[in-house]
């Protein structure tokens, strides 16, 4: 030991210390994190908002969300697991590794879009250049910016994750393979994925600006080029220590959340053939819902097992999802018979996918149909908030466009639903810089209409 100095210093090496960090385990990292924000306590909670679900365990954290008492301490560790959970490590794949690596550059882009979008969404205005920037920011206190700009820079991101997807292949000195765990390293796949979110972005305006927006939207699934759910982003989950978040949350608090009553009405009423796959079983071996304003029944039913089995995948950005943005668009376009074929391709597609067989004729008869003359809005949206079940795009929808139309609970604390989440109080105590609001019954800027 006293003759070999050096030897602790330059030949133990710890392999649970690397020296350095490495893009495979960057871009996994951040992609977990982005499934811990899509499939986690941000969706549970909009889903509330959106009457897809209810808080059903009385004194509990899904009481007060049942309950609209939402403050600036509720989602804390959700707004931390977006911008140091994910956006932090996209900065630094893009940073360290992006000059050399095209692809992991343009994944880690798509993925920041998804981050800072579903930020922006919940929270309007957010630091879009300096958040997640970390030591980089003088004090490490990001400046916010409004909406309406996040939204254009998240265009141009995604433009530019377009750019670095599409690089020749002898441009990477890596390749992204099972680090990926949404494509396995399939960059194509990657650029559709960035095409749909682009649309997804675009029709945020739908109300600002009708014509412009569906005008982007059409396009930009034009260039997308989604022929069915192949291309589909998913969030992957492997059971155990990995398994999926509906089902981990099941386990471990049983009955905070159920189905809402209106939504389970939806699908047995209409004898929809995803009603198995998207609801489990209730106490008594059937369907049924809780009512939104019912905080004590929670022998309704939970999310079923096409969502909620433990290896069971999760929905990102999906085909099904464009087909709804193309009929929308259409309509808004003045073109009803190509929003009618979009919808009607929509609802067959995601029936497909979820039952794996076809619909029957009677049901397509009732709710896939649809043509020129009689294709409404209304229609697309309703179907829509049916197909993306258990998905937070849900939540931007309904804000958005008003359908289906909801009822506040009535024994809530504030007079209305929640349309966005009060900036956290770390920021409000710690940033100068941070745009605050705490009203959660000021409408988001996209939503003002």
């Amino acid at each position: 030991m006293v003759a070999c100095d050096s030897y602790l210093e330059d030949e133990i090496i710890s392999p649970n210390d690397p020296v350095e960090v490495t893009p495979q385990l960057l871009l996994t990292n951040v992609q977990v994190a982005t499934f811990a924000s899509y499939a986690g306590q941000l969706t549970r909670q909009s889903l509330v908002f959106a009457q897809q679900l209810s808080g059903t365990a009385a004194g509990s954290q899904s009481e007060e969300i049942a309950q609209y008492n939402i403050t600036e301490i509720s989602n804390e560790n959700e707004w931390e697991v977006i911008w140091a959970g994910a956006v932090v490590d996209c900065r630094n794949l893009i940073e360290d590794y992006g000059a050399e690596n095209p692809y992991y550059s343009g994944i880690a882009q798509v993925i920041m879009a998804l981050n800072i979008g579903l930020a922006t969404d919940l929270w309007g205005d957010v630091p879009f250049d300096q958040g997640g920037a970390g030591l980089d920011v003088p004090s490490l206190e990001p400046a916010f910016e409004e909406q309406e700009i996040v939204l254009e820079k998240l265009q141009v991101l995604l433009d530019q994750a377009i750019n670095d997807l599409s690089a020749p292949s002898e441009a990477n000195a890596f390749f992204p393979g099972t680090d990926d765990l949404i494509f396995g390293g399939n960059v194509q796949n990657w650029i559709t994925t960035a095409w749909i979110i682009k649309a997804r972005y675009a029709n945020r305006l739908s109300a600002i600006d009708p014509a412009g927006s569906a005008s982007e939207v059409l396009s930009h699934l034009s260039n997308a080029g989604a022929t069915g759910p192949a291309s589909d982003a998913l969030m992957q989950f492997f059971g155990g220590n990995a398994a999926n978040q509906w089902s981990q949350f099941e386990a471990s608090r049983q009955g905070y959340y159920r189905v809402s009553q209106s939504f389970v009405e939806l699908l047995v009423d209409n004898d929809d053939p995803r009603t198995p796959f998207f609801l489990a079983v209730d106490t008594d071996g059937g369907y049924s819902g809780t009512p939104f304003d019912n905080t004590s029944n929670a022998n309704s039913s939970y999310v079923g097992p096409y969502y909620s089995g433990p290896s069971q995948p999760v929905p990102l950005v999906t085909y099904v999802e464009s087909k709804f943005l193309e009929a929308e668009a259409q309509l808004r376009a003045g073109n009803p018979g190509l929003a009618a074929e979009a919808h009607n391709a929509a609802v067959i597609a995601s029936i497909e996918q979820v039952t794996g067989e076809s619909p029957t004729g009677e049901f397509v008869d009732t709710f896939a149909s649809e043509d020129g003359s009689g294709i409404t809005l209304e229609k697309i949206m309703t179907q829509k908030y049916i197909a993306l079940f258990i998905q937070i795009e849900v939540y931007s929808d309904v804000r958005r466009t008003g359908i289906p139309e909801l009822t506040p609970n009535p024994n809530a604390l504030i007079a209305g639903i929640p349309l966005r989440l009060p900036t956290p109080q770390s920021e409000r105590l710690y940033n100068p810089n941070a745009i605050v609001v705490g009203n959660v019954l000021i409408p988001v800027w996209w939503d003002q209409n």
